[in-house]
């Protein structure tokens, strides 16, 4: 199974200025959990990079994700 989403990152922009991209990839991670309903969430590298793109206090505002459910039953999420 295939899904796209845009997950807004809005929420994480209250975390202190320190960890915002850290909270951001937490939040992304959680929200994939919730939405596809499965605990097992593999967030890929080049996603990691996107967010942390423009340094750990400068989130974009929202990020457009491809999630995968994959042979092994765990949930791959890349950028889409």
């Amino acid at each position: 199974m295939e899904r796209i989403y845009t997950i807004p990152l809005r929420d994480v922009k209250n975390a202190p200025r320190t960890k915002r991209a850290k909270h951001a990839v937490a939040y992304i991670r959680r929200f994939v959990q919730k939405h596809m309903k499965n605990e097992n969430v593999k967030i890929d590298g080049s996603l990691n990079e996107k967010v942390w793109e423009r340094g750990i206090r400068s989130l974009p505002a929202r990020i457009k994700v491809k999630a995968e459910t994959q042979d092994d039953g765990s949930v791959l999420v890349t950028p889409a």
